[in-house]
Formats: structure tokens, sequence, C-alpha cells
């Protein structure tokens, strides 16, 4: 339940509200759910502070703004030809009505290890920047998310910006999921995927990102290993899905058992390449 909300137009007027025990609230489509119930709080809509929203190219790395819904991202020409991966990933996200509200920052605040934004942004390498009356910081995405609903974010500091730098042109970027459903699904496991080859088809540099499998994303070093310097051959591919399968660490659930979610995995990667073949 909310008690009090409040509509600062700065990032200098949301510092005290936070101050006095606000929480920052965007879109509203995780921490509405995942407050009901419990007591009444007072909530800083962080709709209005400019400073947090817009998508841009700036000194080679491609800013994504915290409060960039799942919907704009999505349509927007430089993550559609410079990160299509995320762009791919925003697509299967949630309702419509989810992906008009939901934004970038809350999906990475929530750290949920099914959030479909995470594995391409892993993959991607990003870098979140945090804000506070402290000032800005700035850490691998995957030092920010420790779990399960946790992050590295201090109290009252909040996602200001995603930093990515685009990969080569030439690179593959892929993202696919399984759920139990062909819409509205929420990720029984997830892949994305970043290669790049040679001429001569060998691969270059592989980035692999599971979403679903374990309690955070979880990059794969052993199945890229696998990949790097060899042709996309079966038995390379065989190898590589075998490590993804041997690095997760899945969970029974309501959705899918833990074999279930540690055989797809290594499957969506057969399916991956596959199609960038």
């Amino acid at each position: 339940m909310i008690r009090r909300v409040f509509r600062p137009e700065s990032l200098e007027r949301l510092w005290p509200l936070l101050a006095d025990g606000a929480r920052a609230m965007a879109g509203g489509t995780d921490l509405l759910v995942r407050r009901e119930g419990q007591a009444p709080m007072d909530v800083a809509l962080l709709e209005g502070i400019a400073e947090l929203a817009g998508i841009a190219e700036e000194q080679g790395l491609v800013r994504l703004g915290a409060l960039a819904s799942h919907s704009s991202l999505a349509a927007h020409g430089l993550v559609r030809e410079r990160l299509p991966v995320l762009a791919q990933a925003l697509s299967t996200l949630g309702s419509p009505l989810v992906r008009n509200m939901g934004t970038l920052g809350g999906n990475i605040a929530t750290a949920s290890p099914a959030g479909d934004t995470l594995p391409p942004l892993y993959a991607l390498d990003a870098l979140v920047e945090l804000a506070s009356q402290d000032g800005r910081r700035r850490m691998p995405l995957g030092d920010m998310i420790l779990g399960p609903g946790r992050t590295a974010l201090s109290p009252g500091e909040i996602v200001a910006a995603v930093l990515v730098r685009p990969p080569a042109a030439d690179a593959r970027q892929h993202f696919e999921k399984v759920g139990r459903r062909g819409a509205l699904a929420i990720a029984v496991a997830s892949l994305a995927a970043v290669i790049s080859r040679d001429a001569d088809g060998r691969v270059r540099e592989a980035r692999l990102a599971v979403g679903s499998v374990g309690p955070t994303v979880l990059r794969c070093p052993a199945a890229e290993a696998a990949l790097t310097g060899q042709l996309l051959t079966q038995d390379v591919l065989q190898e590589a899905a075998g490590r993804i399968r041997a690095a997760v660490l899945p969970i029974d659930d309501l959705r899918a058992t833990a074999a279930y979610r540690r055989q797809v995995a290594g499957n969506l990667l057969l399916r991956l390449a596959a199609r960038e073949a």
C-alpha cells in the first residue's frame, strides 16, 4: 500500500526524500507487486527526472537511461542496430502494458534471475551507473547483482543508466528463451549470445549468458572457451552445450524442474548457433 506520493523533478530533490525513507519507483511493475500486503510506504516517482531518461551514444558507449521503457528501447534505432540482442529480449518481455510501463532500471534493480533484459546485458559486458547524494559510480552489472532480489546498491542509491560498448559490426547477437507458454512467459531458461567470427568462420570471441538457471544470470567462460578459435561444428557445439549444463545451478519450482532447466540451457545454444550459422 502507498501512503504518500512525491514527484521530484530533479535528483537534488530526490535525495532528501530517499533519506527520509521514501522508495524510488519508476514503472512500478515489480515494486508494487512485491510490496502487496506489506506496511504502507512513501513513494518517490522518478518519471519527472530528465537526467535519468534518454538513449544516446557518447564516447563509444551506448547510454541507456534507467527510465527508458522496455518498449521505447526495443523500438529505438540505436538499440535495434547496435544492440539487437537486447532489442530481441525486450520484445519478449511481458505484456504490452508491462513493456510500456516497465523501465530498464527497474528490471535491473529487481535482480530477478528470470529478468529478460539481464542475459543480453551480461553478454554485452554492460556497466551500470549508480547515483546517490554522494555522487556517481560505475560497476559491471554482474558485480551489482548479488542474488535474487539482492544488489550492491547502497541506501539512498539508484540505477541512473546502463552503459554498453557495442560489439563489432560483424558480431552475431541473439537472444532466445523457453517458457511454459508462447506469450507473457516468465523464462524457464534463456540464453543471450554475442559471437564474432573471422573470415574463415572460426569464432574470434564468444560471450554467453544464461538466465533462470541459477541465483543470478550466469556467464559461461568454459563454454565460451570451447567455442573460441573453433568452427561451429556439431561436435564443438555439443561440447560447449555440455559445459553450459555443467555450469548452471537450476532449482525445481512451479515452472520447471532443475533437470529440465539444465537440459534446455544447453539446447538453447544449439538452437542459437543453428539460426546464426
